[in-house]
């Protein structure tokens, strides 16, 4: 099994006048998740005005702890009490930075995956340098570094490293096409 970090995304069709009991009902699902040991994190993507396809994001330390959340009584219990709320969901599992890039068909090269990660983290690593970087000054080098990362990498995991990916998808998969950019990721736990 891998120990690298595994991404659950999962898509759900669901009707617009059930979006409300949707929401709730996801909630409560991260809510269930965060309580597992290796939960990092979750996220979704509304659909946009046009579509009813939410895109959810579960986010484990690794396999063995994500099967341990999968298999569990309790989210089994959710996933029940989700039913009539949504058509049946399509999941993709992804490992490490590949749960960016989509399925491993699809993936670009990973010298266009280090692009479109360096050109989302770039401005955003210096916009923190700007706005804290006076702030951070007198502070020790490894404080400095372990209060950016912290700051930082929920900020590049659910917002720009999925935004530079979804932007660039038509270079980093290599045709020409307009890109629908849907609404951003966010943290259940901001709602």
């Amino acid at each position: 099994m891998s120990t690298d970090p595994v991404t659950l995304m999962v898509a759900r069709r669901v009707p617009r006048e059930r979006y409300q009991d949707f929401m709730h009902w996801l909630r409560e699902g991260e809510q269930l998740a965060a309580d597992f040991p290796g939960y990092l994190g979750s996220g979704v993507l509304a659909p946009p005005p046009d579509d009813d396809e939410f895109q959810m994001v579960f986010r484990f330390s690794d396999e063995q702890t994500m099967a341990t959340w999968e298999h569990s009584a309790s989210r089994h219990a959710w996933l029940q009490r989700g039913s009539g709320l949504f058509e049946q969901p399509h999941e993709v599992r992804a490992t490490g930075l590949d749960a960016w890039f989509g399925a491993a068909e699809q993936r670009p090269p990973r010298w266009k995956q280090s692009v479109a990660i360096w050109l989302a983290f770039f401005p955003v690593s210096l916009a923190f340098n700007l706005l804290f970087g006076d702030a951070l000054s007198d502070l020790p080098l490894a404080l400095r570094i372990f209060l950016s990362t912290l700051a930082l990498t929920p900020l590049m995991t659910y917002w720009f490293i999925p935004l530079s990916t979804r932007l660039l998808a038509p270079w980093l998969q290599g045709r020409r096409s307009v890109v629908c950019v849907t609404p951003p990721l966010t943290n259940l736990a901001d709602e």
